[in-house]
């Protein structure tokens, strides 16, 4: 396993795969699982920081600016890192002795305690201080250079400490868990020179991650900016001209409603069955065989779909017939921006009519320009799903990482 952090490669010394030979060349079975005999293992309470969690008072204190306020939705099981895309404030006013407790300093840990347990955060140089908690989250604070505060993050956020928050839990009406809950929290410990390299080899990969986050989220912007220009005429591809004519959808396609999948359900069927959330099973044979745009009857009817293959539809979604050699995908990308909440025809479930649909009046252009536009988009479809392939190899690059640094499996010298 080939680890690295920004000052060069480390060294690394796999520990034998038979839990047998780890405990004899080492290693011993702790109340975190099989750890090297080097690493302490103590409670969270017994390194003796300070542990609080917010009040329930800070309804009068909220702002549409001032201090960040940290809630649950800004902690993820995903990283260890705060979601701050959607913020919110809080202004104290200079006496209030709250804020003295329960604010933020760099390097604090942070675990939710009631509801959604055991989601833990960390309080790097990228969050705004001063900041504040709600009375959802505990916060701990190592002040003796035994305990790395990120190292400690990592390790709470990794398997097994998951599944002891989850043993843990205070059980009652609602599910919470107590400060003295949190402090009973075992973890493992290596020397503190590990524990920070073990911290930055998997905060080099979350830093990899948030890169392809941020690249992602921006060629998914620029897909939509071109779909904005294309789609509609405002930006024309080299080689077209001419106006595009208005017209009813019901001049380029044909909208049929699907049919229950229960005479063609088969388990190893060739064929999707497809539902307004995607595939929903296999089917013996197709309700339609040539490309097609798809879009929800009921339930769901805001998310077009694309099939160029043969598929099923089921009762609830609705698919298209092509006329007069219009390009299917085009179209797909042209229904991504119509607003079909507006069209809903249901008062309590969302539904549409197929004629409601075909009703619809847009400007499109001949079939040779619907496949250029269709050609670029789908290129950029492309891209998009390389990078978010190589996001998923890199996430389970960090899990790996995560299984083996955390437990001394692998060791950082």
């Amino acid at each position: 396993m080939d680890v690295r952090d920004a000052r060069g490669e480390y060294r690394v010394e796999p520990a034998p795969a038979d839990t047998t030979d780890a405990m004899r060349l080492g290693y011993r079975r702790t109340e975190v699982g099989v750890t090297p005999d080097d690493w302490d293992v103590a409670s969270i309470g017994e390194l003796k920081p300070f542990v609080t969690s917010g009040s329930r008072g800070w309804a009068c204190f909220y702002s549409d600016h001032g201090s960040l306020f940290v809630r649950i939705t800004n902690l993820s099981r995903q990283t260890i890192y705060l979601d701050l895309g959607d913020p919110k404030f809080v202004q104290l006013p200079r006496e209030a002795n709250e804020g003295l407790r329960t604010q933020l300093k760099e390097r604090d840990v942070l675990i939710s305690i009631t509801a959604d347990i055991g989601i833990v955060g960390y309080v790097d140089a990228n969050v705004p201080l001063p900041a504040y908690i709600n009375q959802h989250i505990a916060l701990v604070r190592f002040d003796a250079p035994r305990a790395n505060g990120q190292f400690v993050a990592y390790f709470l956020a990794s398997e097994r400490p998951q599944r002891l928050f989850r043993a843990t839990t205070d059980v009652g009406a609602k599910a919470g868990m107590s400060l003295t809950g949190v402090r009973q929290i075992q973890i493992a410990l290596p020397q503190p020179t590990e524990q920070r390299a073990i911290a930055e080899a998997l905060s080099d990969v979350d830093a990899l991650l948030g890169a392809l986050d941020r690249l992602i989220a921006k060629k998914r912007d620029l897909k939509q900016a071109a779909m904005q220009q294309l789609l509609t005429g405002q930006t024309r591809l080299p080689g077209f001209a001419g106006e595009w004519k208005a017209r009813k959808l019901e001049e380029a396609l044909t909208i049929c409603h699907g049919k229950s999948q229960r005479g063609v359900v088969a388990s190893d069927g060739p064929y999707p069955i497809l539902g307004t959330g995607g595939q929903i099973g296999k089917a013996s044979r197709p309700i339609y065989d040539k490309p097609s745009v798809l879009i929800g009857r009921k339930g769901t009817i805001d998310k077009p779909q694309y099939m160029a293959t043969p598929f099923w539809s089921v009762d609830t979604l609705f698919y298209s017939i092509m006329k007069g050699g219009n390009n299917a995908r085009f179209f797909f990308y042209r229904f991504c921006l119509i607003d079909w909440a507006q069209l809903n025809e249901g008062s309590g479930r969302p539904s549409l009519n197929a004629r409601t649909i075909e009703q619809i009046e847009i400007a499109w252009p001949e079939p040779t320009e619907q496949i250029a536009i269709t050609g670029v988009l789908s290129d950029m479809d492309a891209e998009i799903e390389a990078l978010e392939a190589r996001r998923a190899k890199t996430n389970d690059l960090k899990k790996a990482m995560m299984q083996e640094l955390l437990t001394g499996r692998t060791r950082l010298v």
